[in-house]
């Protein structure tokens, strides 16, 4: 009998805290934009990470719209994971991505058209990015709903900042500006930087430095 007391004080706690959800919801946000941060740590979507951060705007319209996919789909996914069969269930995950992407791309169309045609081929290709699947899989369909609710905002913060601080780099080092505000005269702008050489070596060197500072 004592002993099951003991057992049992020993475990309130833990389920306490888990009932109390802050903390938990803190560090999954907090996981997904350092720990696991998608472009920095996990070296994931390094197709649209390259392609669109010739400026910080872009980078970070390209953010935001992978962000809102990320979102809505690993809410979806987790809500309908004990329906959907084992058989099948990636296809099912790739049709919920489609169908919000596709929703997407008409909200983009309509009201933003000008970041839309920027970013191009880059948005309908947000369904085969490997982060949004990835999180599906790791995460939204082992998970409740609101948890993946968080771990989609935090990845895609995660993956917002990066792309933004990105480009921001790219823009202000090769042509002067910085979210198209002259900060000095485009004459002493390095064009390598405007160049895809220039995406791969200013990715190179933030991840260094965010593994090096943050000693991942």
């Amino acid at each position: 009998m004592e002993k099951n007391t003991t057992t049992q004080e020993q475990t309130a706690p833990s389920q306490q805290g888990r009932a109390g959800g802050g903390p938990s919801y803190l560090s999954i946000l907090w996981n997904g934009i350092l720990k696991e941060n998608p472009t920095f740590v996990l070296l994931l979507g390094m197709c649209p990470t390259l392609g669109t951060t010739s400026s910080a705007i872009n980078g970070m319209s390209m953010g935001l719209a992978t962000m809102a996919v990320l979102i809505f789909s690993n809410f979806i996914i987790s809500c309908i994971k004990s329906l959907v069969p084992d058989q099948v269930r990636i296809p099912s995950y790739i049709v919920v991505i489609a169908s919000l992407v596709t929703a997407l791309q008409m909200i983009m169309q309509a009201f933003t058209p000008e970041v839309y045609k920027t970013l191009g081929l880059f948005i309908p290709l947000i369904v085969v990015n490997c982060i949004i699947l990835g999180r599906a899989e790791a995460f939204a369909a082992k998970n409740g709903p609101v948890e993946s609710l968080f771990d989609g905002i935090g990845i895609g913060l995660g993956f917002t900042i990066a792309l933004t601080l990105l480009g921001g780099i790219r823009e202000l080092l090769g042509t002067g500006k910085l979210f198209d505000t002259v900060i000095y005269s485009e004459n002493y702008g390095m064009l390598l930087f405007v160049l895809a050489p220039g995406a791969f070596i200013a990715l190179g060197y933030l991840i260094a430095i965010v593994k090096k500072t943050a000693k991942i």
